[in-house]
């Protein structure tokens, strides 16, 4: 049993209470019995002693010691209970019964208190033996004095008898009250132990319990209130359990807010951003069927993402009807039978019986919809809505920044798909789609163009551009070769003769201006065109108007010049070889075609070409270029620009054995070149690096130790670097 428990503590207080209560009874009854014994022992050998002190008085008066002697044996015989007797008279034992003699210290330990009634006294001796002493006087005292011990071993005997008796008494007793107790402290304590159990469930977490009530009694009403309690509980704990899921309801929605927006707001394209967020929503709602719509800025087109695709309506009937829907919504969620139709939304829409439309804004203004289509057993939560809304709201700002993104990728698609050929220019590089703007914005008037750039980067092909781009595109294109021509003989080629103007005329010639009027007038190399010639050609460029060599007539035309040079025409006026009237009268619209090298992401682009013409012209299956091949025509510095690489390419279609032009098949300068680079660049950095070591030996006075430290290599390495460079310290004085 366990002494901690309500009845081990019970059934301990009862056995505590009955043991002491018989202890207490045991030795209450036995103090009394033995006091009872001890006077009755005192009684009868003051009994004894009297007797035999009447006995002895005749004896001792007529001095017969021996009968006095016999007389105390005789006593002594028929009295078990007299330990020991013995006459004192003045101090001289008269006889006794002491086999050994009379103790010396008996003899003085009783005397009478009185001369005739005896006295008693409990004396000991050296062994431990308890006695009753009488002394009783004989006659009165005159005889001397009788005295006679009884042992009081027989009456301790009887007394430890009775404690024995008491003892096991008390022992039944106690086993009937434990038994009577047990059974009655359990009786009492069961409901009490119930009651403790179910503290026990109720603090592992077990609410269905219930203590049944006993009786009317304290421990009743204790386990009424204990129910009354659990359900109390109960219904906290259940309270509890509504608002943490609501909470944790909150948490995941909030979760899953953060991570919706983090996601979306990680893709690059309106078509992620849209199927990942109709996905996440399509999780979230009862229904599947969700498509984004956006408007953009200039309401001209509508982006409708449905989970797996973008589509683009341009139609302007359609966006007028959605923009007159985006008007009438406001900021409410719509339920309506049929708010969007087909092309607007996807075709599935058409099947639903109501459509959920959320609006879309951003920065004050309407962007768009999302659109839900609800089936007919749809049964839409509003919070779910209200959640919905609230990531839509959230998302608008990267649904904006995706749109915008949309439609610059979709402008520079448009911008990069353009066609890379310009009236047989060919170039995709940013440099190149300038120049075309240009052509395009200026072929339609009538200034003068002066186009500069190197030889053979296509300035003829600029020029022939312009003419196709403007209104004189039906007429001539007359192209004037400045340099081919003796100064002599280019004025005549320019303007015209008459018959016999000078030898060799025999008859009249018009010029190349007379023969493009109406056209366009293409002038190359104007740098190389004589000063005489210059003045002449100014008149034609402010007046339109010119006389034949020889002739006196004055031809009007109308022609439009466009000039091209490799020089620096600048430069040349700042020499006095270029008329500076005539350089600002040409140089209206200028134009510089950049060098090949400049914009070397053409150079695959212009070799594709020319191997498909060349290969085509040779009847040959040419694929590309090898690597090696391709890495050797992006290496070198094309100093012939565009006409080199032709010529290059050309050659190389010539030589190809196979399906692809090797390095071996292009021009030696165009393989040689870049290894030439390669060479020269290793060689400047050994220079630079030579110069570094001996910089830095002189610093720490050709000490190799600290002068590896400082370079942060290794002595052997430095070593092997001397060695390489041959560099020697200074000789020692």
């Amino acid at each position: 049993m366990n002494v901690q428990s309500l009845k081990g503590k019970l059934l301990l207080g009862v056995a505590t209470l009955v043991i002491g209560s018989g202890l207490l009874l045991s030795l209450v009854v036995t103090q009394h019995y033995s006091k009872s014994l001890r006077t009755s022992l005192t009684a009868q050998a003051q009994s004894l002693a009297h007797a035999a002190s009447l006995e002895a008085a005749e004896k001792i008066l007529i001095n017969d010691v021996v009968s006095l002697q016999k007389l105390l044996q005789n006593q002594m015989s028929s009295s078990p209970a007299i330990s020991y007797m013995f006459v004192v008279r003045d101090g001289e034992v008269l006889a006794h019964t002491f086999p050994n003699g009379v103790p010396v210290d008996l003899i003085d330990a009783n005397e009478p208190i009185v001369a005739m009634r005896g006295n008693a006294e409990e004396i000991a001796s050296t062994q431990g033996d308890r006695y009753v002493d009488i002394a009783w006087p004989i006659f009165e005292g005159k005889a001397g004095t009788l005295r006679l011990g009884i042992s009081e071993k027989p009456f301790a005997e009887q007394v430890r008898m009775l404690w024995f008796e008491m003892m096991a008494l008390t022992a039944g007793i106690l086993v009937l009250a434990c038994a009577g107790s047990l059974l009655y402290v359990r009786r009492i304590t069961r409901p009490l132990g119930e009651l403790a159990e179910a503290a026990k469930r109720l603090d592992k977490g077990t609410l269905d319990l219930m203590v049944r009530p006993r009786g009317n009694d304290e421990v009743a009403a204790l386990a009424s209130a204990f129910n009354s309690m659990v359900n109390r509980v109960k219904d906290f704990t259940r309270q509890l359990e509504e608002k943490t899921r609501e909470v944790e309801r909150s948490h995941e929605q909030t979760r899953a807010f953060c991570d919706i927006v983090r996601e979306i707001g990680s893709l690059p394209t309106l078509g992620e951003v849209g199927s990942a967020l109709i996905e996440r929503i399509a999780g979230i709602l009862k229904c599947r069927h969700i498509a984004l719509l956006v408007l953009n800025d200039k309401q001209d087109k509508l982006y409708v993402a449905s989970e797996n695709n973008v589509t683009a309506v341009k139609e302007e009937d359609l966006l007028q009807s959605f923009c007159q829907t985006l008007d009438g919504l406001g900021s409410t969620v719509l339920f309506h039978r049929h708010v969007l139709e087909a092309p607007l939304v996807p075709d599935f829409f058409g099947a639903a019986s109501r459509q959920a439309i959320i609006p879309l804004e951003n920065e004050h203004r309407m962007r768009g919809v999302l659109a839900i289509a609800c089936p007919n057993h749809c049964e839409c939560d509003l919070n779910e809505i209200d959640w919905v809304s609230l990531i839509l709201a959230q998302s608008a700002g990267v649904v904006r920044r995706a749109l915008l993104q949309e439609e610059a990728a979709e402008d520079l698609h448009r911008r990069i798909e353009q066609p890379a050929g310009f009236w047989g220019l060919f170039g995709k590089d940013p440099k190149m789609q300038t120049i075309y703007r240009l052509i395009r914005d200026i072929a339609r008037t009538d200034a003068t163009v002066l186009i500069q750039g190197e030889s053979g980067t296509g300035k003829e092909l600029v020029a022939r551009a312009i003419h196709l781009e403007s209104d004189r595109k039906d007429r001539a294109f007359v192209v004037i070769n400045c340099s081919a021509y003796p100064e002599a003989l280019l004025e005549s080629e320019l303007f015209g003769h008459e018959r016999g103007a000078f030898t060799g005329a025999i008859k009249k010639r018009a010029g190349r201006f007379e023969q493009a009027d109406g056209g366009t007038v293409f002038l190359d190399e104007i740098g190389e065109i004589a000063p005489a010639a210059q003045v002449k050609l100014l008149r034609v460029l402010q007046t339109q108007s010119f006389e034949r060599v020889g002739g006196e007539e004055t031809l009007n035309v109308n022609v439009r010049v466009i000039a091209a040079t490799n020089r620096d025409l600048a430069r040349e006026v700042e020499l006095g070889t270029f008329r500076e009237d005539l350089f600002f009268r040409l140089n209206v619209i200028p134009i510089h075609v950049p060098p090949l090298r400049d914009r070397r992401n053409d150079i695959p682009a212009l070799a594709g070409h020319f191997l498909q013409r060349y290969a085509s012209e040779q009847g040959k299956s040419i694929q590309g270029l090898s690597a090696d091949a391709m890495r050797a025509i992006l290496a070198y510095s094309w100093p012939g620009n565009v006409r080199e690489l032709e010529n290059t390419i050309e050659h190389g279609v010539v030589l190809a054995k196979g399906d692809v032009i090797e390095l071996s098949d292009l021009p030696a300068p165009v393989c040689i070149e870049p290894l030439r680079d390669r060479k020269r660049s290793m060689s400047v950095l050994e220079e630079s690096e030579k110069s570094a070591l001996e910089r830095v030996l002189a610093q720490c006075a050709w000490n190799k130790k600290e002068a590896a430290k400082r370079l942060g290599i290794g002595r052997t390495t430095l070593y092997a670097k001397l060695k390489k460079y041959r560099i020697r310290g200074p000789l020692i004085q």
